[in-house]
């Protein structure tokens, strides 16, 4: 073995110096520019609970076992397991190329001919055995780098399993809050319609006494009718969020309902969120960065293996087989040596494979550019949502309250015969939106919180536990 190595020695090192030398220099670097701190007002000046208990924080347990079933029954979370899986397999594939293989054959048959007397054969019988073993040697590190691309890409799908918990979750929690909202305004719309309805009857038999029109009797129907039309348009709305959330927990509709049913009325408000972090580290919780950040580490290798291949392989094998006939007696033939490989002329495959290697580095490197930015740029703007939407709470509750006092006080002058039932119908309107409004402006409030949970990187206190929760998962 040593003299067919050496001999093969001084044809490799020609072989090597005419299909050049190449290295990695040539790749841009990757170095996005973040900014060292937030440019947005950080809501309630920072104070919160901790981001890692961010869903307990709403103390809402239909809420939290909604979550539960989303991660346990919805199929976008399972689609990720399976890619991890499927990613570690290849990665073993992978690495199998740097190990020998071995395979082993075995048969026996039993052949005679029962023809003319010239051409009888006696019965006999035949066994034959044998080892088929081969080794490419990994000389340029094409294998290594292909496995290196594969770890990579195996933790990018660990990433992004973590990504899809965290927008799942997200969701679900979106939904659950505009569910919780839309059922406040269904009972806003309710009331004012048992309201309105009351009001009817009194016009009515103020009508058949002479002392109201017939025309504000119809105004007060058409504002009742339109108030009607209201509630069923928002409890159509209701029954529409409750199937996006069955949806997203695995497809049990009564398990649901139930949850919801048991769950509190009103909108579940969360502890604010700490940040106190700079924008480069809160990009290190961000499973969907990460994911990007491992592909611009299999793109690197794949570039490595690429540009490896444009040099000669060398591989060794050998074979060793017995057989055994009651006719021919026994053979054991065998063979062993190495074979080299060389690429000489292959219209230029190899070297577009190495430019396609380096355009997939490219597109790798802008597209982790790309997520960084936006990271930050989500976190920014789930920031000043959050702060506007807290601003505007004060106002709106003042404007509900004080629209509901001036109702109340038309009301009773229209009941004494003050006012007319236009200007009644005018102040209950105004009422009515101020409440609306306040309920949609504390709906979005939570929803803005649940939008900077997500833009955090759903509170992964570092990447390494996360990567460790991810590894147990199975």
């Amino acid at each position: 073995m040593r003299t067919l190595l050496h001999s093969f020695l001084p044809v490799l090192a020609a072989v090597a110096l005419l299909t050049g030398c190449t290295s990695l220099g040539g790749l841009k670097p990757l170095a996005p520019t973040v900014a060292s701190s937030w440019h947005a007002t950080l809501p309630h000046g920072g104070r919160s609970s901790d981001l890692l208990a961010w869903w307990a924080s709403f103390k809402d347990p239909s809420l939290e076992a909604l979550l539960q079933m989303a991660d346990r029954e919805n199929p976008t979370l399972q689609e990720a397991v399976a890619n991890i899986d499927k990613a570690r397999a290849t990665l073993d594939s992978t690495r199998s190329g740097l190990f020998p293989s071995l395979d082993g054959s075995a048969s026996a048959s039993r052949e005679g001919n029962r023809g003319d007397d010239d051409n009888t054969l006696t019965a006999g019988t035949t066994k034959s055995g044998g080892l088929d073993a081969s080794w490419e040697l990994d000389l340029f590190g094409k294998t290594n780098k292909e496995v290196d691309a594969a770890a990579s890409r195996a933790e990018g799908e660990v990433w992004s399993w973590h990504d899809a918990r965290v927008s799942i979750a997200a969701e679900v929690g979106d939904d659950y809050v505009q569910y919780r909202a839309c059922r406040e305004l269904e009972r806003l719309y309710r009331d004012e319609l048992a309201s309105q309805r009351e009001t009817i009857r009194a016009t009515e038999r103020s009508a058949q006494s002479g002392f109201t029109s017939m025309s504000d009797l119809a105004l007060t129907r058409a504002s009742a009718a339109a108030s009607s039309s209201s509630l069923t348009a928002q409890r159509g709305e209701c029954e529409i969020l409750v199937k996006s959330l069955v949806q997203l927990t695995g497809g049990d509709e009564p398990a649901v309902r139930r949850l919801l049913d048991q769950g509190r009325g009103r909108i579940p408000q969360p502890s604010a969120v700490r940040i106190t972090s700079v924008p480069a580290e809160v990009l290190r919780q961000r499973p969907d960065v990460n994911a990007l950040e491992a592909e611009v580490a299999a793109a690197i290798s794949d570039v490595g293996a690429a540009k490896a291949d444009l040099y000669p392989s060398l591989s060794l094998s050998g074979s060793i087989s017995i057989s055994q006939s009651t006719v021919t007696g026994r053979a054991v033939p065998w063979s062993f040596g190495p074979a080299l490989s060389v690429p000489l002329l292959d219209g230029g495959s190899r070297r577009a494979a190495v430019r396609s290697a380096v355009a997939d580095y490219d597109i790798a490197v802008a597209s982790y550019k790309s997520g960084v930015l936006g990271a930050v740029a989500e976190v920014e703007t789930a920031l000043v949502r959050v702060d506007t939407a807290l601003r505007r709470i004060s106002d709106a509750r003042s404007a509900a309250d004080n629209y509901q006092r001036y109702f109340q006080a038309v009301d009773k002058n229209w009941t004494s015969g003050g006012v007319n039932i236009l200007d009644r119908e005018e102040a209950r309107r105004s009422a009515q939106s101020a409440a609306i409004t306040l309920i949609e402006i504390r709906r979005d409030a939570v929803q803005y919180w649940i939008s900077l949970y997500k833009a955090l990187g759903g509170g992964w206190s570092a990447p390494t536990g996360a990567m460790a929760s991810a590894q147990g998962m199975n």
